[in-house]
């Protein structure tokens, strides 16, 4: 009897080793073609339908294009200023020439009719009657000059104030403003400012930026009295 049972007993640990020898096997098999799948759908599988992938493609393609780092006001300068050949003094000189006895009080470059590039002037006599001219940028030619039907009486008196205190030229503004920031002078105004000073408000355009650097300087001494950099 304990030779039969002792047979028995190896009988039944050998098919109890059989079964889980053939359970590790078939565990093993099903994890190498869960691997494998996974293996194939990384290799073989299209990177578009990845959100990542496509995704990043966008972002990358965006930030290499230049133009996608230019603000709205930046691109219209870049298209804008190269198109004047007529720089602002050359236009505040034909509008000068239009209206007789007139001084230079503004000018600044536009786009005009057709998109084409112009400056819009504006120039005074000592009494602070004012006129605006519209000069061409390309040709520099003067338009039939506008007198300004708005203007009353405290309005002919302060810019006669402001002309007769301004010893310093629009040229001269101008030379120290981009002697501070090389680039283009877009526009130039005679104005005043929070200390009721005389000034000469001068815009620079950078083109390797497109940025406009507007400097405010003292009318009567050439003194820089405010800086401010527009990056919109």
């Amino acid at each position: 009897m304990d030779t039969k049972r002792s047979g028995m007993l190896a009988q039944r640990n050998r098919t109890a080793g059989l079964r889980a020898a053939g359970l590790v096997c078939a565990v093993a098999m099903a994890g190498a073609l869960i691997t494998g799948c996974g293996d194939d759908k990384s290799s073989g599988g299209d990177s578009s339908s990845s959100p990542s992938a496509s995704g990043g493609g966008k972002s990358a393609a965006a930030t290499a294009s230049p133009g996608g780092k230019l603000t709205e006001d930046q691109a219209e300068r870049k298209a804008l200023i190269p198109k004047a050949k007529i720089t602002y003094d050359k236009a505040l000189s034909a509008a000068t020439g239009a209206v007789s006895g007139a001084e230079p009080v503004s000018a600044e470059l536009k786009n005009g009719s057709g998109n084409k590039p112009v400056w819009e002037t504006t120039v005074a006599k000592t009494d602070g009657t004012k006129s605006m001219v519209t000069v061409d940028a390309v040709s520099g030619k003067a338009a039939e000059p506008r007198t300004d039907s708005d203007e009353d009486a405290d309005d002919k008196k302060k810019l006669a104030d402001w002309l007769k205190k301004a010893t310093v030229t629009p040229q001269q503004a101008a030379e120290v403003a981009t002697g501070k920031k090389k680039g283009t002078v877009s526009s130039i105004e005679l104005d005043d400012n929070d200390q009721g000073k005389a000034i000469w408000s001068v815009d620079v355009v950078t083109e390797n930026d497109w940025n406009k650097t507007t400097y405010d300087i003292d009318a009567t001494n050439k003194k820089v009295l405010r800086t401010h950099v527009d990056k919109d």
